[in-house]
């Protein structure tokens, strides 16, 4: 995948972690950037825990191949996801440092 795809993919799915459709644009305010970070890993970790349920069940042969190819996918784009959102963050603050005050 392209770097630009994937940035553009990254910024796509960071818009919608914690979000529900009533909360909108008034509460991504209230839980600040903190909550955007708490809710991510969260998001990153359900999906590492599905991941590995699901490879176990089809190591127990209660599941589908399709299903766990899912899963691990999943998991993949979110802590892709999570990486790149780091990245940024990091260059960010390293702007930062780089001001002259």
């Amino acid at each position: 995948m392209t770097t630009k795809a994937f940035a553009a993919g990254a910024y796509a799915a960071i818009q919608n972690i914690g979000r529900t459709p009533a909360a909108g644009v008034a509460g991504a305010g209230e839980g600040g950037f903190t909550q955007l970070l708490s809710s991510a890993l969260d998001g990153v970790a359900e999906a590492g825990k599905r991941a590995d349920g699901q490879a176990l069940a089809a190591a127990a042969g209660k599941a589908n191949v399709v299903d766990v190819v899912t899963a691990v996918a999943e998991s993949e784009t979110a802590l892709q996801t999570l990486v790149a959102v780091r990245d940024r963050v990091i260059s960010a603050y390293e702007d930062i440092l780089r001001m002259q005050i």
